[in-house]
């Protein structure tokens, strides 16, 4: 026999469903994106990588700084969570400015810098640009050129801004390149998609051996970097900034979710790609909650597991 829901069962079932949405929609505009910073850690075993050095590397994206999203205290919380952590590197993969859609008050980019300064690692503290570096500057996008100010903040405190450079560092005696991109897609918003980027040029500079690590801001590169580079590290998705069992519904990027966040391997290339902190056109994070990359490379699991 059908037994059909009384009206009180009806209307008890639709409240709770409202009151699940509601919260639902609490947690996304509210506690995720403003209240929750996470540290994701990654320990892969590279191919080519140097044995015996030992690398600890905090990987920033995506500040979008800005009121009420990214205020200047949030970007402190995560300077002070970062240093915490002890890292020997510290890499910022870009989109250091907040847009229009989610930003209403403008945080200085010069504020922004006095205190992203604070950032200490014994191999330093270095950066490359975004999009959104080059999208909010108004004079750089009329005259398509640079530095833009994102770029005279950060390199104003000491921070250097890599554009299709490389940089030869050591740790305990042992080498290993870092090496930045330059911006893919700085002025598509004028239909100009000539990009900044210079991949060859960039690994021609690289001039031994020893394993490289690739700052860009756009994954999509990824199918161009050759097997040389030990780890290309990226931002620019958010994770899609809504990501539900693993799959998000709109993505910043021609692969899709391929690409979209986490630990992608290729033909035997490493990417990871950062949900970094900010949002983007909607201000709304939903199971990609703001996050600290940690990578612990050349170390052993049992140090990572200590250190965790």
């Amino acid at each position: 026999m059908l037994i059909l829901p009384s009206r009180r069962q009806v209307l008890a079932g639709l409240g709770g469903a409202g009151a699940l949405a509601a919260s639902t929609g609490v947690y996304a505009f509210e506690i995720e994106p403003l209240h929750r910073l996470v540290v994701t850690r990654y320990a892969p075993a590279l191919p080519n990588w140097t044995p015996g050095l030992s690398l600890r590397v905090a990987v920033l994206a995506d500040f979008h700084v800005g009121e009420p999203y990214m205020p200047l205290d949030r970007i402190a919380e995560i300077v002070d969570t970062t240093n915490g952590l002890n890292p020997d590197l510290i890499l910022m993969l870009g989109d250091y400015p907040g847009g229009p859609s989610v930003v209403r008050r403008r945080v200085p980019l010069s504020d922004f810098a006095g205190v992203v300064r604070r950032l200490k690692a014994p191999l330093g503290v270095h950066a490359i640009l975004g999009n959104h570096d080059w999208w909010d500057d108004r004079v750089a996008q009329r005259t398509r050129s640079g530095p833009c100010e994102a770029q005279r903040a950060l390199e104003a405190v000491g921070i250097p801004v890599m554009e299709n450079d490389a940089l030869r560092l050591t740790k305990d005696g042992l080498p290993f390149w870092v090496a930045g991109l330059g911006d893919q897609e700085p002025f598509v918003l004028w239909g100009d998609h000539r990009g900044r980027d210079d991949l060859p040029g960039t690994l021609a500079k690289v001039t031994d051996e020893a394993p490289i690590l690739l700052m860009v801001h756009e994954p999509d590169i990824f199918l161009r970097v050759p097997d040389r580079v030990a780890l290309t590290l990226a931002g620019h998705t958010h994770g899609g900034q809504i990501r539900i069992f693993g799959y998000s519904p709109v993505i910043p990027s021609k692969r899709g979710n391929d690409f979209a966040y986490g630990h992608i391997v290729k033909d035997g290339r490493h990417m990871i790609v950062s949900g970094g902190f900010g949002v983007s056109r909607v201000p709304i994070r939903f199971g990609v909650p703001p996050e600290i990359v940690l990578l612990e490379l050349g170390a052993p699991p049992a140090r990572v597991a200590a250190r965790g």
